[in-house]
């Protein structure tokens, strides 16, 4: 502490000893406000200096002239839980190579229950980017209930909570639902609420994949504000929507809704991934929650049941006639068939001589798959997009490419196309307020401390990138494609990406929150 406490002084004074300077750049610090070109000096994990001084020893100099230097991107929501506990996706590269040096886990509910345990695990993997955890909702109740449709009892209650309890002493940073989920969509606000209050007295955030995205979502968008005030804690909206035909052109009402309630001293935020088109289970999209109770071979018993099998058949039928008759819906992932993958069910249909409905009942028989829903309108995403109080998030996850699956492109491409598409070549917002979308915000929402601005004592999470060619390469139907542009990227003052390609190196660590603060 000594140390970095006499190099931000000799940094003051003009002098400062460092181990890397990032020289000649234009040096955007995440907060919004306009660049200034100006060097970089770090030393260890930390930043030493910023703008024009003089070092001493023999530093590693940078030389990013006429490139954008930026703080490391963090993504607020991403579902690599179990993909970086493992080689090879543990080095993250779809996401370090867009230059995110941060991934924030447990989200939509889901993930590892024991914190100490998952960071620990992450330890022994090694990993190219920061880890921050939440409390996933859906598996504590999962643990402590299973997948049933019921109130929890007084006891029930009280294992959750102590559940959440241990976790956010363990380092998580908060409480995330995922309520169109099992066994969340189960659950009422009051359960919500206690467990939020849990979150809430370690210091931490709710953050929701709210109940309703479409014909409900103002409904849901109130659940989760209530939810805040009632556990008094910040509010997240994850991957903000208005999805469904029928809905477009609603994202103002939503927009106006969250607007009102900061007004009132509210504290409520959101994240967006710059796509119109979303992505989880086909289970969740078309089958109702309350055919989903328990296992999944349950589900397959109901299908064929005389009695619930017509009733979910039709339930499909429905579903896909608000998706073009199948048109909209296009598989990611089934193992059974991976030909299918990069394939509408409408396609399929067609290929295969059978109806939509039947195509999914098949799949929904073996296992499930993962889709791309083809739900949202351009001009919704792009009002989000230029709310001040929305990040930048991928709901992606870490991976490499393969011939199996045809994943959502914004796994390779959500920062990527946010800056350089949205920004720099069509100027749907500016360069700055990207930028902070995807640092400085996103760090505010998070509540760390030292990460996601360019600051005298902040940890050493750098992006420096190309404007003239940062961009997604990644495509619906080409997904497994790596963002170009990216020149540096320096993780906790380690170069972990150079000159376009990352190094093997594996600088990231778990981020441990506090109720005083990240550390």
């Amino acid at each position: 502490m000594m140390n970095l406490a006499l190099a931000i002084l000799i940094a003051v004074i003009g002098q400062v000893d460092t181990d890397i300077i990032i020289s000649g750049g234009l040096v955007h610090d995440g907060s919004g406000a306009p660049a200034k070109r100006g060097d970089i000096g770090i030393k260890g994990d930390r930043i030493v200096a910023i703008g024009e001084f003089k070092s001493i020893g023999n530093p590693r100099r940078l030389d990013v002239s006429g490139m954008v230097v930026s703080p490391g991107f963090i993504d607020l929501h991403t579902h690599s839980d179990y993909p970086l506990q493992n080689k090879p996706t543990n080095a993250n590269l779809n996401y370090l190579l867009q230059g995110v040096t941060t991934v924030v886990t447990g989200n939509c509910g889901s993930g590892p229950v024991d914190t100490a345990n998952f960071y620990a695990q992450l330890k022994r993997a090694g990993i190219s980017t920061n880890v921050a955890h939440q409390v996933p909702h859906n598996d504590v109740r999962r643990v402590v209930m299973g997948n049933v449709n019921r109130e929890p009892t007084a006891e029930e209650i009280s294992k959750m909570e102590a559940l959440v309890d241990r976790a956010m002493r363990d380092g998580a940073w908060g409480l995330s639902t995922g309520l169109i989920y099992n066994p969340g969509t189960y659950s009422k606000t009051p359960e919500l609420i206690a467990l939020a209050r849990i979150a809430s007295r370690q210091g931490g955030f709710y953050a929701s994949h709210i109940r309703d995205e479409g014909a409900g979502v103002m409904a849901a968008v109130e659940e989760a504000i209530t939810i805040g005030s009632e556990a008094k804690l910040p509010v997240h909206i994850s991957h903000i929507k208005v999805t469904g035909r029928s809905q477009w052109g609603k994202a103002g009402d939503v927009a106006m809704r969250i607007a009102a309630a900061r007004k009132e001293g509210k504290k409520i935020t959101a994240d967006q991934y710059p796509y119109t088109a979303s992505s989880t289970s086909l289970t969740a999209t078309v089958i109702p929650a309350r055919f989903r109770e328990g296992e999944r071979a349950e589900l397959v018993r109901r299908l064929t049941d005389s009695g619930t099998g017509p009733l979910i058949r039709e339930a499909i039928s429905q579903a896909m006639g608000r998706k073009d008759a199948g048109a909209d819906i296009r598989i990611a992932r089934y193992a059974p068939k991976p030909s299918w993958s990069g394939k509408s069910i409408a396609e399929i249909a067609n290929i295969t001589g059978k109806s939509p409905v039947d195509v999914v009942v098949e799949i929904e028989r073996n296992g499930g798959a993962q889709i791309i829903n083809f739900g949202m309108n351009e001009e919704d995403m792009k009002l989000f997009m230029r709310l001040d109080f929305v990040a930048t998030a991928s709901d992606g996850g870490a991976m490499v490419p393969d011939t199996l699956t045809s994943p959502h492109p914004r796994s390779y491409g959500t920062f990527a196309r946010k800056i350089g598409f949205f920004a720099n070549q069509e100027k749907v917002i500016s360069l700055e307020q990207a930028i902070c979308s995807c640092t400085g915000l996103p760090a505010d929402i998070l509540g760390v401390k030292d990460r996601g601005y360019l600051k005298l004592g902040h940890k050493a999470d750098v992006v420096v990138f190309d404007p003239s060619r940062y961009r997604d390469l990644a495509t619906y139907d080409k997904p497994h494609q790596y963002a170009q542009g990216t020149v540096y990227v320096l993780v906790n003052g380690i170069v972990a990406v150079e000159n376009g390609k990352a190094n093997g190196k594996l600088p990231g660590r778990p981020l441990v929150h506090d109720a005083a603060g990240g550390r």
